[in-house]
């Protein structure tokens, strides 16, 4: 597989999104009426203004689950290939659990994982 195959990938995701987009501007009216605008609050008429300002700590909570979810992404490719690797792939798991539960310390210890 080759950057031919690459390339040609790209014009097909790029082809069938725009191809997509142009039916739908065909196929379905437009309409714009003033509920459309407003945010959807999970069916919840909003009050007072919704732009309002959130706390820091959710954006933290999430980077730090956004930390631990792509650990997952990387365990289970290192779970399949464990047997052939050996002692070394024991020993680089090791390691990287260390580095996570560093970066989790330190998140515990600014009290990034407070909720409130």
């Amino acid at each position: 597989m080759g950057s031919g195959s690459l390339i040609v990938l790209m014009i097909a995701a790029i082809a069938f999104s725009g191809i997509a987009i142009l039916i739908s501007k065909f196929v379905l009216k437009a309409t714009t009426n003033k509920q459309k605008g407003e945010p959807y609050e999970c069916g919840v008429p909003t009050q007072g203004p919704s732009w309002i300002q959130f706390n820091v700590g959710y954006y933290l909570f999430a980077l730090i689950f956004l930390i631990f979810d792509v650990e997952l992404i990387f365990l289970y490719p290192w779970a399949v290939v464990v047997k052939s690797v050996g002692w070394l792939a024991l020993v680089e798991i090791v390691i990287f659990f260390f580095i996570l539960f560093m970066g989790f310390l330190y998140a515990h210890k600014k009290g990034a994982l407070k909720w409130q």
